[in-house]
């Protein structure tokens, strides 16, 4: 469903990506993992139309994205949600939602858009008792299903996830991860960059790990997990231990 090829990104002058090559297939969840400053969030704003290439290609459903405006790739089913979940803190749960239709919603009919929201709350309950609440008053946990919940509003064929469980306690990241790993089931292909390897790779079929702009490993995340160098890096000591008790897994 997407494929980057030897992707160049710049950030002014700083080479932020050095080709990175990496494929996502329909229906897959792939996790990014690696530390502060190598990438990942460029290769994800990169995917979006955020910024643009210097070079490479991009591909996705089958099309040359290279170059795509953002609001053109959610219109084709490509939508991000943000690091920092990047709410409107002053509009209310619902109107959050809406936005989330916006590139849609003038050929979409009100029992769609309907549809849309009564499947949110089907998979966020909490978002339904808290509607009409101002979005900046949530807790983190649930400004975080918000802003899932808004990317599913457009209806999106694939999901690029950036950092789901920054700030979040143990038991909500539990909850949102599984939250992911059940889209997947239903259809939705998802992207997923993530500092806390234990929950992305407890969730993905596959991985890769970046480094200073660049992919250094990929494979089946059950086998990166149980890499020395990836345990010793990014796992820590007790991670089967830690996986076993959270069963981050639906």
């Amino acid at each position: 469903m997407l494929k980057l090829h030897s992707v160049v990104t710049y950030y002014g002058k700083i080479l932020a990506l050095r080709g990175v090559s990496l494929h996502v297939d329909p229906g897959e969840v792939v996790a990014l993992i690696g530390p502060n400053g190598a990438g990942k969030t460029t290769v994800l704003n990169t995917i979006s139309g955020i910024i643009a290439p210097r070079s490479g290609k991009i591909t996705f459903d089958g099309r040359d994205v290279t170059g795509f405006s953002a609001e053109k790739l959610v219109t084709m089913g490509l939508v991000q949600v943000p690091e920092g979940r990047q709410l409107f803190a002053e509009m209310t749960v619902q109107e959050n939602l809406m936005l989330g239709a916006y590139r849609r919603s003038r050929a979409a009919k009100r029992r769609e858009l309907a549809e849309d929201i009564a499947r949110v709350h089907e998979i966020f309950p909490i978002l339904k008792e808290r509607f009409k609440q101002s979005a900046g008053t949530l807790s983190g946990g649930e400004q975080q299903m918000l802003a899932i919940g808004r990317a599913l509003m457009a209806r999106p064929k694939m999901l690029l996830l950036d950092e789901p469980s920054m700030g979040l306690a143990p038991l909500i990241v539990k909850d949102i991860f599984n939250v992911i790993s059940n889209l997947s089931k239903q259809g939705t292909t998802v992207l997923v960059v993530e500092q806390n390897a234990k929950a992305a790779l407890a969730i993905a079929g596959r991985a890769y790990v970046m480094e200073t702009g660049r992919v250094v490993m990929e494979g089946a995340a059950a086998e990166l997990s149980r890499n020395p160098e990836i345990q010793r890096a990014y796992l820590g000591k007790g991670y089967k231990q830690i996986l076993d008790e959270t069963e981050l897994k639906a």
